[in-house]
């Protein structure tokens, strides 16, 4: 009797240890099951912030290559070494060795990126600064032109020579579709979709007789619907009406001024493609005209 209680007090101590065992096991496989799913969870945050990374890289390179004039090829590689990347990312596996090596090569491509879009950046610069000094040619050349015209009326009527002579001068008229950046910076671009602005900018040339002060010229932009945009307020003169986008407000110390006015985007819709028309005028007198196209 007693050999057969110790058999059955033995067989429950038995069954308790394999009882124990097989929670014990039970609890690990389930930890270990979700840190691997808590892992592979990280894992797909990481690279997806990976994949985030290089499409704005991407859309850089992108803003870069549309803006340009002349096509970068150095960019354009390196381009389409980005987009090479991603799609390589987009079918790996989720491992921690894999994702590091995709990192890498995102920060070496950031690093070229900064160094190509600098070099970029810096025949923009040179490329304006050429524009600007064919203004400051032509600004010369008006100013030569006013000379020899002031000396051809010379036989008329006085008060008519200084009225006339006296009338404020544009030159070097431009219009262009500017992209706006969020630190401020400008870049010029002819796509209608990509524009933020319009600029305008004009040089009053210098001009002695004419009386230093506070001065104003109306500018006036056509689209290409021939709406006039900005403000396109009126305004009335003994036999004429104005309809102008905007005044151009300005002190003028008898020498040259270059001037850059704005014209933002509508609310409700982009600027339209097609070529548009810009006028300067002097009270009701039309000073200067340019034109310009959006593609």
């Amino acid at each position: 009797m007693e050999g057969s209680q110790s058999s059955s007090t033995g067989l429950k101590v038995g069954l308790g240890i394999l009882l124990v065992l097989f929670l014990g096991t039970a609890f690990y496989t389930s930890k270990l099951y979700s840190e691997k799913q808590e892992n592979e969870k990280l894992l797909v945050s990481e690279k997806q912030q990976v994949m985030n990374d290089l499409n704005n890289m991407a859309q850089d390179y992108d803003e870069a290559i549309a803006e340009s004039e002349v096509k970068n090829q150095d960019i354009i590689e390196a381009r389409e070494r980005i987009q090479g990347l991603m799609d390589s990312l987009k079918v790996s596996q989720n491992s921690v060795g894999s994702l590091w090596r995709y990192k890498k090569k995102y920060l070496a491509l950031q690093e070229e990126m900064d160094i190509l879009l600098t070099e970029n950046d810096r025949l923009k610069v040179e490329n304006q600064y050429l524009a600007t000094s064919l203004d400051s040619t032509n600004v010369q050349l008006a100013e030569r032109t006013m000379f020899t015209d002031s000396l051809l009326v010379q036989n008329t009527e006085l008060t008519s020579v200084v009225k006339d002579a006296a009338a404020l001068q544009t030159v070097g008229l431009i219009g262009m579709g500017v992209i706006e950046r969020r630190s401020g910076k400008q870049i010029p671009t002819e796509r209608a979709s990509r524009s933020d602005k319009l600029k305008i900018c004009f040089t009053v040339a210098k001009n002695t007789l004419t009386e230093a002060g506070d001065k104003e010229l109306y500018v006036q932009i056509i689209d290409p619907l021939n709406n006039v945009l900005g403000t396109n307020d009126q305004i009335e003169f003994e036999d004429q009406v104005l309809n102008y986008s905007l005044i151009s407000r300005f002190n003028y110390e008898n020498r040259n001024l270059n001037i850059c006015e704005y014209i933002s985007e509508l609310e409700d819709a982009k600027f339209e493609k097609g070529r548009y028309k810009v006028n300067v005028f002097n009270d009701k007198a039309i000073i200067s005209s340019s034109e310009f196209e959006l593609k």
